[in-house]
């Protein structure tokens, strides 16, 4: 799917991107803009999709239905533009095997137009985003990153489709310092995405019909710079197409004059903008197309057949072995729901190892599969791990630790998918006491809890959110977030192979 339009990039918003880094800037050339024609343009987004490109129960719609829809819309003639928000090359092994790759190829058969890189697409370093970008058809965007002084990313262009020119410009959200690895933004800066919101709309307010900003920056209230903050700020804005904070606003929300529109994660929304000019002012309307609303969109056949031939190249991939178990490493569900095993073990002690936490806890309901002694191959561990589920570390009290292991055993001995596996601790509890009042002793690193003591905690990020009802998580401080749960045990195994990991007593049913 390609589609035709104009596109030129804005040197002089780099010159004028570059004040922020004590660089020089010139006069920026006049231009006459005509004004626009009356009728309508389509602007079609998504976000945080974290490479579910394929329909299933655990994820959205997929990628071939989206080009469905969108190819549909431009059957009728109007002009549309097709855009992502961020996150978008992380997350599933769909993606991690090729490092973003099989993404790209996705997303160029579908036909993007534009991508503001969220923090977990600089997962793979910043080097690897740069040769994606290289890879793309549509064009990657954010004005507020650089690295070293240099801005490798383009910050905005001007779109020319059919008399109207748009003006777009991306925001990448600071937060990326530390929702990244460290190492993967070495030597990146995520400016002040307010003051380059301003820069880009007096850069392009003459120039252009329409000023849209794309920003992976979000509307999360514990965050330092969100979208509505910028908007308070900064006028001229039509449109802000936004990602990060996993929102769904059903019809987009109106701040000041500008339309802010997200579609949650995980392409279970399209989102569709639409623009009608009359006497040449725009009006805007935001509408979500759910999965449901799109069960019966026939997928669209190039779409699904790239998705098919990367699934068979993929097959080569995860037939590689990484790493090899004297036993077997239990993971059936009668047994990681209602108590300790050697996978969860195994598995809580490669977060530690990637994230220098303290303690360590993930849900029995995320072990999906056992893996047989022998040679253990990448196909294998996805097993175990199909979600695309990645680590975070965040700053917890040992009250809150508690609190969570008196959570997960409330219901034992009953299967439950909230059953806690652990790492760097060991409790006891007494299953005859009430629910929330079982734990009878608690031990971190070996020495008893301390309730008024901050740790370092490494879980999944599903559990971080609040997932499986451990909501004592959801508001603390993320002080890392790190690769997928798949990703991490495999670079324990090749490391630490033949691995033989036993039920040690961590968790002990009195």
């Amino acid at each position: 799917m390609k589609r035709s339009k104009i596109l030129i990039g804005i040197s002089s918003i780099m010159l004028v991107a570059a004040l922020l880094i004590g660089c020089a800037t010139t006069e920026q050339e006049s231009y006459t803009l005509e004004a626009a024609p009356d009728g309508t343009i389509t602007i079609f987004h998504t976000n945080d999709t974290h490479s579910r490109v394929v329909e299933d129960k655990y994820a959205g719609m997929g990628f071939a239905k989206i080009a469905t829809i969108i190819e549909e819309a431009e059957a009728t003639g109007n002009p549309t533009l097709y855009v992502d928000a961020g996150d978008t090359f992380h997350g599933q092994t769909f993606a991690t095997l090729t490092k973003g790759e099989s993404i790209v190829k996705v997303l160029n058969t579908v036909g993007l137009d534009f991508l503001t890189p969220g923090n977990h697409d600089f997962n793979y370093g910043y080097d690897r985003l740069l040769k994606l970008s290289e890879l793309a058809d549509f064009n990657i965007i954010s004005a507020n990153t650089s690295r070293n002084g240099t801005q490798d990313f383009t910050p905005a262009y001007i779109v020319e489709k059919a008399g109207y020119r748009i003006g777009i410009f991306g925001l990448s959200t600071p937060e990326t310092y530390y929702k990244t690895h460290p190492n993967n933004v070495a030597g990146v800066t995520f400016s002040n995405p307010i003051t380059m919101a301003q820069m880009m709309v007096d850069t392009l307010q003459d120039q252009v019909h329409l000023i849209v900003a794309l920003g992976h920056i979000g509307i999360d209230e514990a965050s330092e710079y969100t979208s509505i903050k910028i908007l308070e700020e900064v006028e001229g804005i039509d449109l802000f197409v936004d990602g990060h904070s996993h929102s769904v606003l059903e019809g987009g929300m109106m701040v000041g004059e500008t339309l802010l529109v997200q579609t949650g994660d995980y392409d279970k929304n399209l989102g569709k903008v639409t623009i009608t000019f009359e006497s040449g002012e725009p009006t805007l309307s935001a509408e979500l197309i759910s999965k449901e609303e799109a069960k019966d969109v026939e997928p669209h056949a190039e779409v699904a057949a790239m998705i098919s031939t990367i699934n068979e190249e993929l097959e080569l991939i995860t037939s590689v072995e990484v790493g090899e178990s004297a036993v077997v490493l239990e993971g059936a569900r009668q047994y990681v729901r209602t108590g300790e095993t050697n996978l969860g073990n195994l598995v809580t002690d490669a977060m530690i190892e990637e994230t220098g936490a303290d303690v360590a806890i993930t849900n029995g309901g995320g072990i999906r599969d056992s893996i047989d002694v022998g040679p253990i191959t990448v196909k294998e561990i996805i097993t175990v791990f199909p979600f695309g589920n990645y680590i975070v570390a965040k700053e917890v009290t040992g009250a809150e630790i508690l609190e969570a292991l008196e959570f997960g055993v409330r219901n034992y001995p009953d299967t439950e998918g909230g059953f806690p596996h652990i790492g760097g601790m060991a409790f006891t509890f007494d299953p005859s006491q009430e629910p929330l009042s079982r734990v009878t002793s608690l031990t971190i690193q070996g020495t008893p809890v301390d309730t008024e003591a901050t740790y370092v905690l490494a879980t999944n990020d599903f559990m971080a959110a609040g997932g499986d009802g451990y909501s004592m998580f959801a508001d603390n401080p993320i002080l890392g977030e790190y690769d997928a749960l798949d990703m991490v045990l495999e670079r324990y195994l090749e490391k630490h192979s033949p691995v033989a990991p036993e039920v040690e007593g961590r968790i002990i049913a009195e």
